[in-house]
């Protein structure tokens, strides 16, 4: 048995997917309970606010691509959630066949496409930092031998090296 999980990995491991397994039966109870309509006082609130929050993910992920900030990844994924996440409610929520069309063809030919472009971004970016911070501690890594290895002078090596030089 394995106990209680010791790290962070772990808990996010164990806490996700728990609250994932629990999110199915909940849907699927909404899905049969609530009613097929509803009406609200603040639906343009909702789909403005939601806007603006997409706006400002946009010119977030702009500006850390700009300043080449290691936030371009999380900010570039979570853009093109956001416009997943749109494009379905603007086609399940719509009404009039007319509307629904609009809906599918905003979704397919913007939402969805920049959706792709904003994961393939943040992937290349993922990767490119990942990249870097491999080459950064390969470089730590030397510098800390070199500076760890004590010549037979008493003085450090500066750089990888035998101990005891061959004569």
């Amino acid at each position: 048995m394995q106990g209680v999980p010791k790290t962070l990995r772990h808990w996010v491991v164990v806490c996700f997917a728990a609250v994932g397994i629990g999110l199915l039966p909940w849907s699927v109870l909404l899905s049969a309970t609530l009613k097929a309509h509803h009406e609200t006082r603040h639906w343009d609130l909702a789909w403005s606010g939601f806007d603006t929050g997409l706006a400002a993910l946009f010119i977030l992920t702009a500006i850390a691509a700009h300043r080449r900030s290691p936030w371009i990844a999380p900010l570039a994924a979570a853009t093109g959630t956001v416009l997943v996440v749109d494009a379905w409610f603007d086609i399940v929520l719509e009404s009039h066949a007319d509307e629904i069309r609009n809906a599918v063809m905003l979704a397919v030919f913007a939402e969805l496409p920049g959706a792709i472009l904003c994961f393939w971004v943040a992937y290349r970016a993922e990767r490119v930092v990942s990249h870097l911070v491999a080459a950064a501690e390969r470089a730590a890594q030397r510098n800390l031998v070199g500076v760890l290895e004590v010549a037979a002078d008493g003085q450090s090596a500066g750089e990888a090296r035998h101990a005891d030089p061959p004569a």
